[in-house]
């Protein structure tokens, strides 16, 4: 029986060991597996072997071949010249090499990303294109909307310019609407979040043939809920009405007084909300909103209103006098009226614009105001909610600031009027309309 190689430490854990162990008492390393410590003769000849341990017979150990640093160098092996499997159980794919052809591109494995050859100079990337500057397509489609800042980049459906980034206006930011014989322009102004203001224009047929222009001003009362749907739904009742009425041979006076009826009772229906609703927010209040409008029809101007929103009378020739032809229902018209303030005190009070008068179901007893005229002269009626009057408030300020063309530009005029509101401030949502008013001499064009 062999006697087991004197170890000083264990070939494991490095653990010092006592004589006679046969296991390590750190890590119980078997140590009768370490094989005998081969002896080298001392003259360090790879070739004289002798056991450790005494008595036991020399054990021959290969010579390692001298190599020629000049001979052909042993070719590399690599594991994949030896059969077996891969990791998952495959075949290992074959190397390519003498007398094996590449793989070509189907073979390559997914994840494999083949090198260019070297000096194969690499294809350059397209340079990233900057949106801002592209120059977008020649034609776009017809229909599409076009940014308002660069004129011509597409607007996403989120109403941003996909050229520019520009954000679009909302639609009821800025609105203009033109007919022959009537105009309107509204905007959101240069400190609210939204426009609370609505218009409507159009024009009818009266039974006699003859035309009858119609134009509706509303403005949302903005201490109030939804105001914008209550313009929005005055202005389009009120018109609606009208177009039925007058038609049908309704005096414009008695139209215009059921069209505030029709527009109320549209504002009061947007007050009926679910149950839920007024749960969720308790402390909201009915929609409302100031109504102002005209009919210009056979000679005939008839006004309409309930709140501030104003109509003037405007001559072409301006040698007339430039007149209100409405009443604010509002605080400062109620202090003059009572004769307790002049009309300059009355408005220069933080009071003055408190209205007294409006549209929707939380409203006092609806007191609709008509009134018609027949002017002497050719003219235009503007009709405009308080945005652009508090800028113009006097019938004079009115007059300089409606230009002389206004009769044959009503567009113009609109626009040049909400300007004027703008650039005095622009606090408040603008609307504008503007009337002509042709002055046709009686007997004129009879036989």
């Amino acid at each position: 029986m062999s006697q087991m190689p004197q170890l000083s430490a264990c070939p494991s854990c490095e653990e010092p060991l006592e004589s006679g162990d046969l296991f390590c008492g750190a890590c119980g390393f078997d140590l009768s597996a370490v094989p005998p410590r081969p002896n080298v003769s001392p003259n360090g000849s790879a070739g004289s072997v002798r056991a450790a341990a005494a008595g036991e017979e020399a054990a021959e150990w290969p010579v390692a071949p001298e190599v020629d640093s000049s001979d052909t160098p042993v070719p590399t092996h690599l594991p994949t010249d030896l059969p077996g499997t891969d990791s998952a159980g495959g075949e290992l794919p074959e190397r390519p090499g003498a007398g094996s052809v590449a793989p070509d591109a189907a073979s390559v494995a997914p994840d494999e990303y083949p090198l260019p050859a070297p000096g194969t100079p690499a294809t350059p990337a397209a340079p990233a294109t900057d949106p801002r500057t592209a120059a977008p397509d020649a034609t776009p489609p017809a229909g599409t909307k076009l940014c308002v800042a660069c004129r011509s980049g597409r607007v996403d459906p989120d109403g941003y310019c996909e050229n520019c980034g520009h954000a679009q206006p909302r639609e009821r930011d800025h609105m203009e609407q033109e007919l022959d014989t009537v105009a309107a322009v509204s905007d959101r102004g240069l400190r609210h979040h939204r426009n609370e203001d609505a218009f409507a224009i159009s024009t009818a047929a009266l039974p006699d043939g003859s035309p009858a222009v119609v134009a509706i001003v509303c403005d949302g009362v903005s201490s109030a809920t939804r105001p914008d749907e209550a313009s929005l739904a005055a202005s389009r009742a009120a018109n609606e009405s009208l177009l039925v009425s007058l038609p049908r041979g309704t005096h414009p006076q008695q139209a215009m007084h059921e069209a505030i009826l029709a527009a109320a009772d549209a504002v009061n229906a947007l007050a009926a909300e679910p149950a839920s609703a007024r749960e969720h927010s308790p402390h909201q209040n009915a929609p409302a909103c100031t109504l102002v409008g005209s009919i210009v029809a056979g000679g005939l101007l008839v006004v309409g209103w309930v709140g501030d929103s104003r109509a003037y009378w405007v001559p072409d020739d301006r040698e007339g006098p430039t007149v209100r032809l409405t009443e604010d229902d509002s605080w400062a018209a109620q202090m003059v009226a009572a004769g307790l303030m002049n009309e300059a005190e009355a408005y220069a009070d933080e009071r003055a614009h408190a209205i007294t008068g409006w549209l929707g179901a939380d409203a006092y007893e609806l007191e609709p105001h008509t009134a018609s005229f027949k002017p002497d002269r050719a003219g235009v009626v503007v009709v405009c909610t308080d945005g652009l009057w508090n800028y113009a408030e006097a019938v004079e300020e009115m007059a300089d600031a409606v230009p002389a063309d206004a009769a044959a530009r009503p567009l113009h005029s609109a626009q040049v009027l909400v300007g004027h509101a703008l650039d005095g401030g622009g606090h408040d949502n603008v609307t504008v309309a503007v009337v002509p008013f042709p002055f046709v001499p009686q007997g004129a064009g009879s036989a």
